[in-house]
């Protein structure tokens, strides 16, 4: 096995636009799961509508680059509402059940035909680049040392990640640190008890809904910036991919979601790169390549049973906080 080249492509997934998405992603569910106790499984969903909203902005609309992406997340802020006004005043897991779904519904409203022209169908979306890669500040050329050596637009794609996710971090820390975020805290451990107390309890939750489906839109358009948009990226596997990242990392953190997007994305390359090696060199007889690389995701699986069971809180959270959110 080349060591050499599986070190050298796990060392490049730290800063990989995947790992800055899949981080801007758990972040904004650490905000609905971690501190508000809401229990969403649509968060596929939201980075869905901040890719295609940033794409369709640009494709059809004509808009430039930035503009295109206040509008992918004007559109998860929609979302979040839509969602939220009919189901927060519910029991927890009515939450889970609509977001599941209307992520589902998402999904397949840009794999339908019938909107084509707009959103491509099975094929998705490309060619939106222009406006983005002309607004470079890079010259030319390809910069770095080692594994990171990348050209001007993979080190923009990262630099704004970055920014993002940085942006991101600070602001989720600060609302956490504010009377807003105390009261949310105080609604997961006991929302009857806040709510004795004289506070709004469903516009604290809607609030926390729209603010962290707008940081995971923000995740969904760093992953689509270097490539294309396409609905198959977008599946129930993706959500329970960034609940494995948040509940490494531990849920009711700030720094939790960026470790553990981190650690999620080096193990899946060591995977990916490993276990193909494995079975040529002749180790794994018993399975083939594409079988392989689909067992990485069964240990994925089997990773976050083992989270839930032996470490809910995540290697950052503090345990007399929260364990697992009820």
């Amino acid at each position: 096995m080349d060591w050499g080249q599986i070190l050298n492509n796990t060392a490049s997934s730290i800063i990989s636009p995947a790992t800055l998405a899949y981080a801007l992603a758990a972040l904004g569910l650490a905000v609905h799961f971690g501190y508000a106790g809401l229990l969403n499984m649509g968060i596929a969903g939201f980075m869905a509508l901040g890719a295609y909203g940033y794409a369709i902005g640009v494709l059809t609309l004509g808009l430039p680059w930035w503009a295109a992406a206040l509008l992918g997340l004007a559109a998860a802020a929609v979302f979040a509402l839509i969602l939220g006004i009919p189901t927060l005043r519910l029991r927890g897991d009515y939450l889970a059940i609509v977001t599941i779904a209307a992520a589902e519904v998402v999904r397949l409203l840009f794999l339908t035909a019938t909107f084509d022209e707009v959103t491509g169908s099975a094929d998705g979306l490309s060619g939106y680049h222009g406006s983005f890669r002309a607004a470079n500040p890079i010259p030319e050329g390809t910069y770095g040392f080692g594994p990171f050596m990348y050209n001007e637009i993979g080190w923009w794609v990262r630099i704004l990640g970055l920014l993002a996710v940085i942006l991101a971090a600070i602001m989720v820390w600060r609302l956490m640190a504010s009377p807003w975020g105390r009261v949310l805290k105080g609604i997961r451990e006991d929302e009857d008890a806040v709510r004795a107390l004289g506070k709004n309890v469903f516009s604290y939750k809607l609030t926390a809904l729209v603010v962290g489906g707008v940081i995971a839109a923000a995740g969904g358009i760093v992953y689509a910036l270097p490539s294309a948009v396409n609905p198959g990226v977008y599946v129930t596997s993706l959500t329970f991919f960034i609940y494995t990242a948040l509940l490494l990392g531990g849920a009711a953190t700030v720094f939790g979601p960026l470790i553990g997007s981190l650690i999620f994305w080096v193990l899946q390359t060591v995977l990916g790169n490993v276990l193909p090696a494995l079975v040529q060199a002749g180790y794994l007889p018993f399975m083939t390549s594409i079988q392989a690389q689909t067992l990485r995701f069964i240990l994925v699986g089997i990773a976050l049973m083992l989270i839930v069971i032996f470490r809910p809180q995540g290697i950052l959270g503090n345990k007399k906080e929260l364990t697992f959110v009820k």
